[in-house]
């Protein structure tokens, strides 16, 4: 499932090693670096580590990936992560808190959500704003369920963008790339249990990539997720929302005011165009 290194990166000579230890100093010195370096100095998280002052949880911990075959197409269905998950997890009694920054749940998926916000599970999902995204192709897959989602009593928030500026090129398209987009992937079940890992609620992570994750026991850590939904993450997000007749608009907080989008916030109609256009495309399966 793998090649070696050395069949595909050419011998690094003692000229380009040394070159590149000069640019790492050089960048170690730039002002991006030394502010990020006083931040980290002054984190309450790093200074209590150091100090061996941290307070830890234990907590039983399992870790769950895809058998390597996947990437060959050769994996048994109990080597893959999904089935890890379903086993661990079961069947959701009361509350999912979802965090994804790529989240296409399919048709399938949608009908799962929808069989469990019916026996009476709380269901909120958490991923990036069309604005935030960085692979505009895998929101128009998220795009095409949220009515049916919000219809079965989702609630969707989506994420803004993090930094106020536009800080990635316009002519990107599709696959570019930002620096300001959502990218933790986590998940919390009935206030117990936490995932933390790589997989997205995507049918690339589900069938074609090799991920992991942990399955976490703490009930500490399902309800500071569960407080994050309640508190920030509304505070820096979208929520999108369905009207009587059927339209979607977004809502946010901002300065204390109830601010209402009656389309995807801080867009442009060929960008939402360009997404209406690969919603339709029979490219869900890659995204």
């Amino acid at each position: 499932s793998s090649y070696p290194a050395q069949l595909i990166l050419p011998e690094a000579g003692a000229a380009q090693l040394q070159a590149f230890a000069d640019a790492a100093a050089r960048m170690a010195k730039a002002p991006a670096a030394t502010e990020y370096i006083q931040a980290i100095g002054e984190s309450a998280f790093i200074t209590n580590l150091l100090q061996g002052v941290l307070a830890f949880e234990w907590a039983e911990t399992r870790m769950v990936s895809d058998d390597p075959a996947k990437g060959l197409g050769m994996a048994e269905s109990d080597g893959l992560l999904i089935h890890q998950l379903r086993e661990i997890l079961g069947e959701p009694e009361s509350h999912v808190e979802l965090v994804s920054p790529y989240f296409v749940p399919t048709a399938a998926g949608t009908e799962a959500f929808a069989r469990m916000a019916e026996r009476g599970v709380k269901i909120r999902v958490l991923t990036n704003s069309l604005d935030a995204t960085d692979v505009a192709a895998v929101h128009a897959g998220y795009a095409k369920r949220r009515k049916d989602l919000l219809e079965a009593g989702i609630l969707l928030y989506e994420m803004r963008r993090l930094s106020p500026e536009k800080d990635h090129k316009e002519n990107l398209g599709p696959f570019g790339s930002s620096g300001s987009s959502l990218h933790a992937k986590t998940f919390a079940v009935d206030r117990s249990r936490v995932f933390v890992g790589s997989f997205n609620f995507d049918p690339r992570s589900a069938d074609l990539n090799t991920e992991l994750g942990f399955v976490i026991e703490s009930p500490s850590m399902a309800g500071a997720i569960e407080e994050a939904f309640d508190t920030s993450i509304p505070a820096n997000s979208y929520e999108v929302r369905l009207s009587e007749s059927g339209k979607l608009h977004w809502q946010e907080q901002w300065n204390g005011q109830q601010v209402r989008h009656d389309t995807e916030p801080r867009t442009s109609f060929w960008k939402r165009a360009s997404v209406s256009f690969m919603s339709i495309l029979p490219i869900e399966w890659m995204l």
